[in-house]
C-alpha cells in the first residue's frame, strides 16, 4: 500500500533565500559562505518576529506576516516600516530602519529588516520579576513619557499626513470592531451590543489627530534595566487617529494590587514598585497638555475593545484553529469566553456609573 508524500510547511523565513537577498540588497548585513542564522524571537496572533545574526555575529531583527488566520491590516508591511521611518529622527524610540522588500518570491512574504534592539520586554510577570524592583517605579514613568512623546508629533511633518481619514476615528473603530465582533463565534452579544450603543451615543468630539499606535503596553516596549526605554515595536495597528485611545488603552491594560476588574492584557504592572494609574494620568497629563476629563470613555472604549479583540481569539480556539488538544482546548474556550465576557460587563458598568 502506498503512502501519500508527507507535506512540509515552508519556512516562514527560509534562511538560504534571505541571505542571497541581503548579499545583493542590504550591503551593510555581512553575508558569509554559510547563510544568516534566522531564529523567531516572537510571534502568536500578530506579525512575527526574527532574529538574524549575520556573518560578523550582528543582530538584526526581521518582522514578516503571520502565516495565517489574522486580518488583512496586520499583513502590512509597508505600514508598519512607514511609520518606524516616519519616527526614526523624532525623540521617539523606534528600531532603526534598514530595509524593506515587496517582493513576496524572496521568503514568501513582504517583510523588513531593522536594527536589534536589546532590553526586557515586560510582556507577562515572570518577565516583571526579573526586571530590579528598584528600578519599576521609573519604568512605569517612562512609559506615559514615551506614549506623551510619540502623541506630540505632527504627523504632516514627518511625512504621514496623507494617512489622514476623513470624519472621526473612534466612529470608525466602534464600526471596524462591531462589524468584527458580529462575525465571530461568540454567541450572546447582548452586553458587547448595549457597550457599542453606548459608546456612539456617548462619543467625545477628537481635538485633534494624532499617531495612535493601537496596542501600546509594556509588553511592546524594550526597556533598559534602569527603567529607560529602548524602542517600541509593533506598529501594525498604528493609524492617525485619537491619542487618548493609546492612553485609554494603556490604563486599561494597567493592573494593580487589589483590583478587581481584570486587565485587558496580561502584564507586569500588579508588582510591587510599578507606579499607580493615578500617577500615570497625571504624569501624561502635566507631559503632554492634554484635557483628560473624558478619559473614563477611553477606558471604557478599551475595554469593550479588547472583548472584541477577544471573540475574535475564542473563535480561533473554539473552532480548533489554534492547534490545542481537546481537553487544553476546552478549557480555553471556556476561559476565552468568560474573558470576553468580562471586559464587555467591566465596560458597561463603567458607562453606567
Amino acid at each position: 500500500m502506498s503512502r501519500s508524500p508527507e507535506i512540509v510547511a515552508p519556512e516562514p523565513v527560509p534562511a538560504d533565500a534571505l541571505s542571497r537577498w541581503l548579499a545583493a540588497e542590504v550591503p551593510e548585513v555581512s553575508v558569509g559562505p554559510a547563510p544568516v542564522s534566522v531564529e523567531r524571537i516572537s510571534g502568536g496572533h500578530s506579525n512575527l518576529t526574527y532574529r538574524i545574526v549575520d556573518a560578523a555575529g550582528v543582530p538584526w531583527a526581521l518582522r514578516r506576516p503571520p502565516t495565517g488566520g489574522v486580518l488583512a491590516t496586520a499583513h502590512d508591511m509597508s505600514r508598519e516600516w512607514r511609520f518606524i521611518t516616519a519616527l526614526a529622527p523624532t525623540p521617539v524610540p523606534v528600531p532603526r530602519p534598514v530595509a524593506y522588500c515587496a517582493d513576496t518570491d524572496v521568503i514568501g512574504a513582504e517583510f523588513y529588516l531593522m536594527g536589534f534592539v536589546d532590553g526586557m520586554v515586560l510582556g507577562d510577570q515572570d518577565a516583571g520579576e526579573r526586571f530590579p524592583p528598584a528600578h519599576r517605579h521609573a519604568a512605569g514613568l517612562a512609559v506615559v513619557d514615551v506614549l506623551a512623546d510619540l502623541h506630540a508629533v505632527d504627523p504632516d511633518a514627518v511625512g504621514l499626513g496623507e494617512l489622514r481619514r476623513p470624519g472621526s476615528y473612534l466612529e470608525r473603530q466602534l464600526r471596524r470592531w462591531h462589524r468584527q465582533v458580529h462575525a465571530s463565534a461568540v454567541p450572546d452579544l447582548s452586553v458587547i451590543d448595549a457597550v457599542h450603543e453606548r459608546l456612539n451615543a456617548r462619543m467625545p468630539a477628537m481635538s485633534e489627530v494624532r499617531i495612535a499606535h493601537g496596542d501600546f503596553r509594556p509588553g511592546n516596549l524594550s526597556f533598559f534595566r534602569d527603567g529607560g526605554i529602548g524602542a517600541i515595536f509593533d506598529w501594525e495597528l498604528a493609524t492617525l487617529g485619537d491619542p487618548l485611545a493609546d492612553l485609554g488603552w494603556v490604563l486599561a491594560s494597567w493592573a494593580r494590587p487589589g483590583d478587581t476588574e481584570p486587565p485587558t492584557t496580561p502584564g507586569p504592572t500588579a508588582l510591587e514598585g510599578f507606579p499607580d494609574r493615578d500617577e500615570l494620568i497625571a504624569r501624561y497629563a502635566a507631559r503632554s497638555g492634554r484635557d483628560l476629563t473624558e478619559l473614563p470613555y477611553y477606558l471604557a472604549f478599551a475595554r469593550w475593545r479588547s472583548a472584541c479583540i477577544g471573540a475574535g481569539v475564542y473563535t480561533r480556539y473554539a473552532s480548533g484553529v489554534m492547534g490545542s488538544d481537546a481537553a487544553e482546548a476546552g478549557d480555553v474556550v471556556v476561559a476565552r469566553l468568560d474573558a470576553v465576557q468580562a471586559q464587555a460587563r467591566t465596560a458597561l458598568a463603567a458607562l453606567e456609573g
